[in-house]
């Protein structure tokens, strides 16, 4: 099949999830022997070992972007002027800065990309399907990388004549927190616009039957190609670490339980035996996150406990494998439930066993993979209860992440996510087909 993969990149500044789902999508894809066109939106996608995994264009750039919704002028502009503003330096300034819009600004962009043809970044969609145009060359199938991006499919569907799909990953938390009339609309359009996708696609059973609430939507049309990943690029460090040690990979921000997990690792080193345990922490971070951390630092300081802690800048493929290799367990303990943690099978990976709160897509991996163990209540004190024996025992934790590692390949292989995949596009092409002839 030729598929035309569009997704977002986030600058390389943070661990994010959705940029490394896709990247790992297409190669897996790629291997197979399909013909994957990978189009970035707002931002540089990451790169794999500085390999750029996308082979097209930047769209969308995320300073015209931000241009193009405050400033009528910028939206009649041409293009050798929105090229400025879409030179890689100024966006990956630009990336460093995520987070620092107004939440009214911020709520007021999503609506408007999310209108498309209606929006204020009209003459960007634009350009950006008459650039798909002269690259269409028989693509089967067009997939966004997740319903943020629904504003691009009528548009897409109305020119190229393709099937369009969407992918389906953590979206509900973002839109639920924008401020609250700009929460609720964004809902609204997001269940109209849903009328304009062909299927969606979703990483977990969990998320799927949230997303078919949420988008009012048929239960046919919400598939599940649950996300894997390549078991054979990560191999288990022999031994372990000499000191126990916690580790915590994901976006350093307040929304991804980091201060939890510093209050239950306070509570950790009172233990008598376990007062040298040690808490690394990568996953990259955003100038709004600083004040956070800062905090964070003030505590462990207080407690003197900071010099026992880690705050790592590197993640690259070859900095994160190094972090995982010198952890005794890994726990992200996220606050609200979510789709897919790649952390979690990044960890199993590496025969590192991982402490999660029994909410969203966590159970469902536990029981799928084994290598782990839930805890609820999401406190810190009942995490810091969970993660105590996995500490004072090694062996049993070398155990259990054997156990993850092993049951990966059962049900998270990205191969079979691949293959799952293109039994759905096959499907929905199929369908379109019918209908056309029809």
């Amino acid at each position: 099949m030729r598929i035309v993969q569009i997704s977002p990149g986030s600058g390389d500044n943070f661990y994010c999830e959705n940029c490394l789902r896709d990247a790992a999508l297409v190669k897996a894809l790629r291997r197979a022997g399909h013909d994957v066109l990978m189009v970035p939106l707002y931002l540089p996608l990451q790169t794999d070992k500085g390999e750029p995994i996308s082979n097209a264009p930047l769209f969308f750039g995320g300073v015209n972007v931000y241009l193009q919704q405050k400033f009528a002028l910028f939206r009649k502009t041409p293009r050798w002027i929105d090229k400025l503003f879409d030179s890689r330096r100024l966006l990956a300034w630009a990336g460093r800065k995520a987070g620092m819009t107004s939440t009214k600004d911020l709520g007021e962009t999503t609506i408007s990309m999310l209108e498309g043809e209606d929006g204020r970044q009209v003459k960007e969609l634009d350009r950006f399907v008459d650039w798909l145009l002269t690259e269409e060359q028989g693509t089967s199938v067009v997939c966004l990388s997740n319903i943020l991006l629904a504003g691009l499919a009528r548009r897409i569907k109305d020119r190229l004549g393709v099937p369009v799909v969407c992918l389906l990953q953590d979206e509900d938390g973002f839109l639920d927190s924008l401020s609250g009339a700009h929460a609720e609309q964004a809902w609204e359009i997001v269940r109209r616009r849903a009328r304009d996708f062909d299927a969606f696609v979703a990483v977990s059973d969990y998320f799927a039957q949230t997303m078919r609430e949420r988008l009012d939507v048929n239960e046919d049309q919400v598939h599940v190609a649950r996300m894997g990943i390549d078991r054979d690029a990560y191999a288990p460090a022999e031994p372990g670490p000499a000191v126990p040690t916690i580790g915590f990979l994901s976006r350093m921000c307040p929304g991804r339980g980091l201060d939890t997990l510093v209050d239950a690792f306070l509570q950790i080193k009172k233990h008598e035996k376990l007062g040298a345990t040690r808490l690394r922490i990568s996953g990259g971070r955003s100038q709004a996150d600083e004040p956070f951390l800062a905090q964070l630092r003030g505590k462990l300081a207080a407690a003197g406990a900071l010099e026992d802690v880690d705050f790592l800048d590197a993640f690259d493929p070859d900095a994160k494998l190094e972090f995982l290799k010198s952890l005794s367990v890994l726990s992200v303990p996220e606050p609200a439930p979510v789709a897919y943690g790649l952390y979690v099978l990044e960890a199993l990976a590496m025969g590192v066993p991982v402490v999660e709160p029994a909410i969203g897509c966590f159970p469902e991996t536990i029981e799928l993979a084994g290598g782990g163990v839930l805890y609820e209540p999401n406190t810190a004190d009942k995490l810091a209860e969970t993660l105590t024996p996995l500490l004072l025992d090694s062996e049993a934790a070398r155990r259990l992440g054997a156990e993850g590692r092993e049951g990966l390949s059962r049900s998270f292989d990205i191969t079979k996510t691949a293959a799952a995949l293109i039994q759905t596009y096959e499907q929905i092409v199929d369908r379109a087909s019918e209908g056309n002839h029809g």
